[in-house]
């Protein structure tokens, strides 16, 4: 086990009708209230926040628009309006989506440069306004993380920093019920990938963490099984809430070697194509996974029998291609018309990203050779 440091501040507020206690945590604030687009007026919710926002006196203005893999150009108009209006909070009403998008506004807002400067250069943030969370879709577990991701054109690009992990999240299972099953769906591929990228390790002696893994990965598992079945199961959906935020907290990162590799490949993918980052993972995770296991044939083979009571390396990858497929999400590029043309240009974006990588060390050819064996 490797030696490391691990605070996790946020307040996570949990339970049915939570959200109507929101105002009460944001007292003698000013508030952007930063959201996507219709859905969370559709579902009421929208209505919910506002009354507990003026019931408390919370003075407020409004950004909406943020769509899936979040662009800069809304985050720039974000910090602008903060400026403008000398906002003190930002309180993200959405996925993560939403959630990584206010985090970036929230860098941007004492930083003197082009805020994508934090997202290519590697510079760190010295201040940030405070955020906090109604989160209604599970998946990216950036309610309670210290990470963001945002696309500027062709390039998608992460960052971390304590400063911008949500002050609180409120999360209330009942909110994701409406949810597409195709969204849902989407949001465990995600919380899946977070724990294996944390999973599938060099460091050895990690017992406790990998069990912590390994039983997180079987509740997101078991419980999807559930809510497919009646998406209005309360239990099921509150697990895999809870799931999707320990996924990503940090928690079971601690004292082991990350990879990331299969995020960096996805990400280059859903910067071209503008695809669900669920639905490019369920692609990307196992063709990574067949190109690599060989590297720690045991890790995969306690992986099979841990999480899927099999027996061998390619079991477990199986299993979990099926279980993509059960849900509804695609295991090949042609699944989504993506063909070979970007590859060499999505793998020379994974080098110039990744300048060591993690598990098992990957050239171009062989990111070439994991978009192929994507492909069907």
């Amino acid at each position: 086990m490797e030696n490391f440091e691990y605070q996790c501040e946020t307040k996570i507020i949990f339970g049915k009708d939570t959200e109507t206690k929101v105002g009460k945590l944001l007292k003698n604030k000013k508030v952007l209230l930063h959201y996507g687009k219709n859905s969370i007026k559709k579902s009421g919710l929208y209505d919910k926040v506002i009354k507990s926002l003026k019931n408390e006196e919370i003075e407020f203005v409004e950004l909406s628009g943020v769509v899936p893999n979040p662009h800069i150009e809304l985050v720039n108009e974000g910090i602008e309006l903060c400026r403008k209006e000398n906002i003190d909070f930002i309180l993200a009403v959405g996925g993560g989506s939403v959630i990584d998008s206010a985090k970036a506004i929230a860098l941007g807002f004492y930083y003197e440069g082009d805020v994508w400067d934090f997202f290519t250069t590697g510079i760190t943030p010295q201040k940030a306004l405070p955020v906090g969370t109604i989160l209604t879709i599970p998946a990216a577990g950036s309610e309670a993380s210290l990470n963001t991701v945002i696309t500027k054109g062709d390039r998608k690009r992460g960052m971390g920093s304590p400063l911008i992990r949500p002050k609180f999240a409120i999360m209330n299972p009942e909110l994701t019920m409406t949810l597409p099953n195709f969204q849902t769906a989407c949001g465990i591929s995600d919380m899946l990938a977070h724990i294996m990228e944390r999973y599938f390790t060099n460091t050895k002696n990690v017992d406790l963490t990998d069990e912590l893994c390994e039983a997180t990965m079987r509740t997101i598992i078991k419980n999807a099984k559930l809510v497919f079945k009646d998406p209005k199961n309360y239990n099921a959906r509150a697990e895999i809430m809870l799931a999707g935020t320990i996924a990503h907290n940090g928690l079971l990162g601690i004292g082991r070697e990350e990879a990331w590799t299969s995020h960096m490949i996805e990400h280059e993918l859903s910067a071209y194509y503008d695809i669900a980052h669920g639905a490019g993972l369920s692609i990307i995770f196992p063709a990574w996974m067949k190109f690599v296991y060989e590297h720690d044939t045991n890790r995969f083979t306690q992986f099979a029998k841990a999480v899927w009571n099999v027996d061998s390396p390619l079991e477990g990858i199986n299993e979990l291609e099926n279980f993509f497929k059960e849900i509804g999400l695609p295991t090949k590029l042609k699944d989504i018309n993506i063909n070979n043309e970007k590859f060499e240009l999505m793998a020379k974006g994974v080098t110039d990203i990744i300048k060591e990588f993690k598990f098992m060390n990957l050239n171009q050819k062989d990111i070439i050779e994991i978009y192929k064996s994507a492909l069907e």
